[in-house]
């Protein structure tokens, strides 16, 4: 089967992450277990406009927005050649690929984006509101909905959504030689995210500043990072906060290894792939329960909270709690061994093989 699938960007993006990581897997799984895999998404200044990896072959074009209209023309044009299903991304908005084909669509969404929304300003927020609550729902109406956790699909059945299917992420194995980092603190916190500012790292340096004896590591980058920078340097807190940037695997999972204690103070998250990263190096994850409502197990294999006081008080229960934060931290872990990209992807080719 020629499978095509959409998404706005890959992981290769410059503001690439785990939704499109997630649909990467998937592809992989599929090319590997016989089927054609095109991931159609936009041009960026690393990207060739066409290149095979891991069995999938990528085509971009477009950017930011044209990536869209770019993606459905060449369906309804039938450019892609012969397909036997879609695979359509929504990421704020889908591509709309139901209305440029008769084959089978399947619309992956992570999580409603109305709280991230306001940051594309007020016009685009409107718009982009009205077409995922409103319009998206009805054009998709019948077609199968993939989501990746109870609490997305919840919010997606607000909105009137039905036929949820919830396949939940997987997770890359640890690398097989991972350094072994000198710890420099009595607490090692860490955050491994996006700098954008619906993922409210301003909480987590936040919290740094407020749990005595405690340094704080950023694994990511994004275009938030100036302002980020500026929130350390007026809060006077340049010596306990180490922006590490997008780093490679291996350096990754040395931060995470070393780490006491993983934060995300996300606004909103699908699921939060960090978290299981986190896990598979026996770190509990303290962060915001509407973010995080199936990745961590409240007081089992994480803390789960509501506010930027509480967040701020449960690192800080934990930082005195070593025993505790072991048991979390080994309960994380043995959950995380749970999933497996293997599993997301053969469900993945159930479903499509079954439409």
């Amino acid at each position: 089967m020629r499978i095509l699938l959409l998404c706005w960007r890959d992981s290769t993006h410059p503001q690439g992450g785990g939704s499109e990581r997630y649909l990467e897997r998937v592809g992989e799984y599929l090319a590997a277990h016989g089927h054609e895999v095109i991931f159609r998404t936009s041009k960026h200044m690393n990207g060739a406009r066409r290149e095979k990896r891991d069995g999938v072959t990528y085509s971009r074009a477009g950017g930011k927005f044209t990536v869209y209209p770019y993606a459905l023309l060449a369906l309804a044009t039938g450019r892609f050649g012969k397909l036997g299903a879609v695979i359509d991304t929504q990421n704020g908005i889908p591509f709309f690929a139901r209305l440029a084909t008769r084959k089978p669509v399947v619309l992956l969404t992570h999580h409603c984006h109305k709280a991230q929304w306001p940051v594309a300003g007020p016009f685009l927020s409107r718009l982009g509101w009205f077409l995922e609550s409103k319009v998206a729902p009805r054009v998709y109406r019948g077609v199968p909905y993939v989501t990746v956790s109870r609490g997305s699909a919840a919010d997606l059945e607000k909105l009137g959504v039905t036929g949820i299917e919830i396949i939940e992420n997987g997770v890359d194995p640890i690398p097989a030689h991972v350094p072994r980092l000198e710890r420099e603190a009595g607490l090692h916190l860490v955050t491994l995210s996006r700098l954008v500012p619906h993922k409210q790292i301003e909480h987590a340096i936040d919290t740094v500043a407020a749990v005595p004896g405690s340094v704080l590591d950023i694994i990511g980058s994004g275009w938030w990072e100036a302002q980020l920078r500026e929130y350390v340097e007026k809060h006077d807190l340049t010596d306990r906060v180490r922006f590490r940037g997008q780093v490679t695997e291996d350096y990754k999972h040395a931060l995470l290894d070393r780490a006491d204690i993983h934060l995300m103070p996300s606004r909103m998250e699908g699921w939060g792939l960090a978290v299981m990263e986190a896990a598979q190096h026996g770190v509990p994850t303290i962060g915001y329960r509407f973010g995080l409502r199936d990745s961590v197990r409240d007081g089992e294999t994480g803390v789960l909270v509501e506010t930027l006081p509480e967040l701020i008080a449960a690192t800080r229960q934990l930082s005195d709690a070593p025993s505790r934060r072991a048991a979390l931290g080994t309960a994380a872990r043995d959950f995380a061994a749970g999933f497996s990209w293997e599993s997301t992807g053969r469900r993945f080719e159930e479903l499509l093989s079954s439409l």
